[in-house]
């Protein structure tokens, strides 16, 4: 598997790593068993960049990495997570410097580590990005030793745009596939001009782009699939990366004639992302060791030629767009 550099960072990281969201919560039952057999066979596979956050099962997704990094031994990955969905309400004044140094505090203790590799404030209020004593704060928190750097997890371009202004901001996680496209347009550019880590989530649209999903698919009533279609809980643009779930099913129709033979639909997705050299890292979720073994692989296909990158334009254009494109 391809290691990238890690922005401006020390860290050098697998170009596929581990989405830990699905071995916390809401995505249906998922095992302690089976979470943790999923991060051992990633780990196995070679991957070296696990992203969590603090509300992943309220703290569940964080300590099954510490057990398994405890356990597994070897070169330890990089683990990045979350900060800020705690507050309750989630509101830009709730990002003071108190705050955030809890909720470091909690996840340094759920980690068992003395310095967290990356914080990253999770999807804050866009009123976030024009509070510079926020990214202060951070900078302070880095100072006492308690985080080695820090990032934002986004929701919207404009807001990776404007947080990568804040000189100190390494990394931006954003989602970024086949029916999510606009990133690439300004957003990569400035990224790799700044130097700038990019990781990017939601790279199968939910289990859309795994081609396994039809219109009879159930879904449990924990699963954010089933209730947050649109964005009940939280930004629908989380979930099937905010295309209407018919639509979505239409242009998976379309995608798949573009699948090497051979291939997976989700590997091709996977690889598709990859195609970008903004993309430091993509972190598939894994339910089972199963699913992380066939995330890894995807890192073996051959690079899509041209012509399949321009049909899978064509299609987002035609479908995809409409719906997404300016709303993110």
């Amino acid at each position: 598997m391809r290691q990238h550099a890690f922005g401006r960072t020390s860290f050098t990281v697998s170009e596929i790593g581990f989405g830990a969201w699905q071995i916390g919560g809401s995505w249906g039952d998922v095992s302690e068993a089976d979470g943790r057999a999923a991060l051992e066979a990633a780990l196995d596979a070679g991957v070296t960049f696990i992203d969590t956050a603090d509300v992943y099962g309220d703290g569940r997704s964080e300590k099954i990495i510490q057990s398994v990094l405890a356990a597994h031994g070897g070169n330890r990955p990089m683990v990045a997570t979350k900060a800020g969905r705690r507050l309750s309400p989630h509101t830009a004044d709730g990002y003071t410097k108190a705050n955030l140094e809890a909720f470091i505090d909690r996840s340094l203790a759920n980690l068992g580590v003395e310095t967290l590799d990356l914080v990253q404030l999770h999807c804050p209020p866009t009123e976030v990005f024009y509070r510079p004593e926020v990214f202060g704060a951070l900078d302070d928190l880095r100072q006492a030793g308690k985080i080695q750097s820090y990032g934002v997890s986004v929701e919207k371009v404009e807001e990776a745009l404007k947080a990568i202004e804040y000189p100190d901001v390494v990394s931006i996680q954003i989602i970024y596939n086949l029916f999510r496209q606009r990133p690439a347009d300004l957003f990569f550019k400035e990224a790799r001009r700044k130097n700038v880590a990019v990781i990017v989530r939601v790279p199968l649209a939910s289990g859309l782009l795994s081609g396994k999903i039809n219109r009879e698919t159930a879904f449990a009533a924990d699963d954010h699939r089933s209730f947050n279609r649109h964005g009940e809980a939280f930004d629908v643009g989380e979930t099937f990366a905010g295309v209407p779930f018919e639509v979505g099913l239409q242009a998976v129709e379309e995608v798949r004639k573009l699948v090497p033979a051979g291939a997976s639909m989700a590997a091709f997705a996977l690889k598709w992302i990859l195609m970008n050299e903004a993309v430091t890292v993509v972190i598939p979720g894994a339910r089972n060791a199963e699913q992380a073994r066939s995330n890894a692989a995807a890192a073996d296909l051959a690079a899509l030629c041209d012509d399949v990158m321009t049909a899978a334009r064509e299609v987002y254009a035609r479908l995809i767009a409409p719906h997404v494109h300016q709303r993110w």
